[in-house]
């Protein structure tokens, strides 16, 4: 399924809307924490078994990204929008069923490895388009679309609590949420996947906007494919700096409630349940902001400038918070917004870096692979702040001391994320693909598009 040509005098601002609608969407993953009290009490589940779909579910979003990025190039953005809309929806209708039935192996597979597949390829459908509608300005253009993943937890967090708490939270109240979840979801993607366009170019060369000198899309430039990148050492260096990125961000994400109580339980003020929930939203607002503010500052300072932010200011923060933050609740709040900022900024800079790296050929199909790094940070960044936290409380600490030495492995992720980014330079010619060959690749373009207008 090829998307339709957009017709003359198209404006390009429609696009940023239609990768919304499906990353507004899939954004939800980040409200699965809401479920998880139900479904532990209805199913009788431990906190770790409650925690597998949405474990599974970034797993399987950085393989199905990998494997089937170069899928989403060749067939372009309408047929990803339109997998991702069938495989996301359907997870929440075979969630149904297996709540409804009080199988949870059923969740596991609707959620977590069905619903993966579709966060995946949602996740990386607008990425190409929208770089090669704005060459101008590629961080700002995939930061828009971004930001809706990060922010999709906002709409969803409280939607899905509302709905749990109308229709009950034992089995059948839990799989009328997800039944409403599925059918909702698949309503708004669809609205992606009718408004999307591609420009009236080739693929190589991309949208040239008003203004925009039309030799700084020519062919010249570096353009290299899928499996060519995977042979450079920046890929690498640059999956290196995403995973620890990642991380360090996931970190806080995942235990940010429990974190900030017990940073401050035994002080003469303590931080209430309620307090606690507005810290995770502040959290989620900041992961929003950060996705379209510091990846359209990246537009200005450079892709590698504001990468050495994210990781010597975020190494910065940890260390305050490991020295200072149970003394002072604004500014552990501060330094937790600002980390949660970077950890946003990140994804949605890494797009226009590998643009810049590696040209427009295929740069959807690097970005499904580089999203591997996120799928190992998913498991990596909860796995050493949960884990250094059940050994201090074994031994006998308690309050931020059960955080100190998890934050200095942090520190040490982001120092080598640092001289990661540092060590990346331009790509050896000799990985660009041929000019002989893009021109045959956009003549293809050219005739497929056509056949399917």
């Amino acid at each position: 399924m090829s998307p339709p040509l957009a017709p003359q005098g198209w404006s390009r601002w429609l696009v940023p809307p239609a990768a919304l609608s499906v990353h507004l969407a899939i954004g939800q993953a980040y409200a699965w924490s809401v479920f998880k009290p139900p479904l532990e009490s209805a199913l009788g589940l431990s906190g770790t078994q409650s925690a597998l779909p949405f474990q599974l579910g970034i797993v399987m979003l950085g393989l199905s990204a990998a494997f089937g990025g170069t899928l989403v190039e060749r067939k372009g953005p309408r047929w990803a929008m339109t997998v991702a809309l069938v495989c996301f929806s359907s997870g929440f209708l075979l969630s149904a069923l297996g709540a409804a039935t009080g199988q949870y192996w059923l969740i596991v597979l609707g959620y977590g490895f069905v619903g993966g597949v579709g966060l995946g390829i949602g996740y990386i459908s607008p990425v190409s388009t929208l770089i090669k509608w704005f060459p101008d300005r590629p961080g700002m253009a995939t930061g828009i679309a971004i930001m809706g993943f990060g922010g999709g937890a906002l709409i969803a967090s409280p939607w899905s609590a509302q709905m749990l708490e109308s229709f009950g939270t034992d089995n059948a109240g839990i799989a009328l949420a997800f039944l409403v979840h599925g059918l909702t979801y698949a309503l708004f993607m669809l609205l992606g996947v009718v408004l999307v366009r591609v420009p009236r170019t080739t693929r190589p060369t991309g949208h040239v906007p008003a203004g925009h000198a039309p030799a700084a899309e020519a062919l010249t430039g570096p353009q290299v494919s899928a499996r060519g990148a995977l042979r450079t050492p920046q890929f690498w260096l640059l999956w290196l700096v995403l995973c620890m990125n990642v991380t360090a961000g996931i970190g806080i994400l995942e235990k940010a409630a429990p974190m900030i109580t017990d940073f401050f339980a035994d002080t003469s003020a303590p931080v209430s349940a309620t307090a606690a929930a507005g810290f995770v939203a502040l959290l989620s607002a900041a992961n929003m902001a950060g996705r379209i503010g510091w990846s359209s500052a990246s537009d200005v300072i450079g892709r590698k400038n504001v990468y050495r932010l994210y990781l010597g200011a975020g190494a910065l923060m940890y260390t305050l918070i490991a020295m200072f933050g149970d003394t002072s609740k604004p500014l552990f709040v501060l330094c937790a917004l600002v980390i949660l900022s970077f950890y946003g900024g990140g994804f949605a800079t890494v797009p226009a870096y590998l643009k810049d790296l590696f040209g427009t050929y295929q740069v959807g199909a690097i970005h499904g692979r580089l999203l591997t790094a996120w799928s190992t940070a998913g498991v990596l960044g909860p796995l050493i702040v949960n884990w250094v936290a059940d050994r201090q409380e074994a031994a006998g600490r308690h309050g931020s001391s059960l955080y100190g030495l998890s934050f200095l492995v942090m520190i040490g992720l982001l120092v080598v994320g640092f001289v990661a980014n540092e060590l990346v330079r331009p790509v050896h010619p000799r990985h660009h693909v041929p000019s002989p060959d893009l021109t045959k690749e956009a003549a293809d373009d050219r005739r497929q598009q056509h056949e399917s207008a």
